[in-house]
């Protein structure tokens, strides 16, 4: 990671001008050591006036440094979480790998890519997506027992991995408690605004790591979370990275409890 300055650090301090190599900026989103539950985190990148997409998807916003990090939180997690408007949206495709890559999530005891979760109340995906077609890692289907069964089973025919997490809705707590099951405590969600916004009603957060891509976008594309109410949760400034390009890399973490 080159020419990326660190504007304010976890402890306040100002070093504004030191540069992060690739071990300082992994070091910086490194997840909490010896999980007992799974560590949610979000990932998002909006434009300076709150756009999350351009044309209805993100690419668009997106920056070198955005990037980088958007790959870094991929190979630091057991398992990538998205919704299923998200995967039609963006074609998801599953995580990319390397032999380097591989060698490093081997190292820290990880599996050598990190499959793709898909929450979806109806199963309604296409079994001829890229999200199954595009990928070494079978994906994974959180859905309900009340989801048409022939959805499930031209997923599973697919080489999805099917799992049925609630009756006809899929609380966080199911979702949660699915990821721990797996035995994959370090969650990296990828949106979408729906998902995000059931996550912090349900006080499901425990990190937020948004860029403010150096864009104004204006149009009518949503915001990053998106509930039927408002649900304020305080977060702790983890660090504010900025690049030499106007990108600011932000991450977020919720306090403490008891503390």
């Amino acid at each position: 990671m080159q020419h990326i300055d660190i504007g304010t650090h976890v402890t306040g301090r100002r070093d504004g001008n030191r540069e992060l190599d690739d071990a300082a900026l992994a070091d910086l989103y490194a997840y909490p050591p010896d999980l007992l539950a799974p560590w949610l985190r979000i990932n998002f990148v909006a434009s300076i006036d709150g756009a999350i997409a351009v044309d209805g998807v993100s690419g668009a916003l997106g920056t070198p440094s955005d990037h980088a990090v958007f790959h870094l939180l991929r190979e630091l997690a057991d398992i990538i979480l998205v919704g299923a408007g998200t995967v039609r949206a963006e074609d998801y495709g599953g995580a990319r790998t390397d032999e380097q890559l591989r060698e490093r999530r081997l190292a820290q005891g990880l599996t050598p890519v990190p499959p793709i979760a898909v929450v979806t109340l109806g199963a309604a995906l296409d079994p001829q997506a890229r999200l199954f077609t595009d990928t070494t890692e079978a994906p994974v289907v959180l859905t309900c027992t009340a989801a048409p069964e022939e959805n499930k089973r031209r997923l599973s025919d697919a080489g999805a991995r099917v799992i049925e997490i609630g009756d006809d809705r899929i609380t966080s707590v199911e979702i949660i408690d699915a990821l721990a099951e797996l035995g994959m405590p370090r969650v990296l969600c990828e949106g979408g605004p729906s998902l995000f916004g059931q996550l912090i009603t349900d006080d499901a957060v425990d990190e937020l790591c948004l860029t403010t891509s150096p864009l104004l976008v204006g149009g009518l594309e949503s915001r990053v979370s998106v509930s039927p109410t408002s649900t304020p949760r305080p977060m702790v400034r983890g660090h504010v990275l900025a690049d030499e390009d106007g990108t600011l890399l932000t991450r977020w973490v919720r306090p403490r409890r008891g503390g």
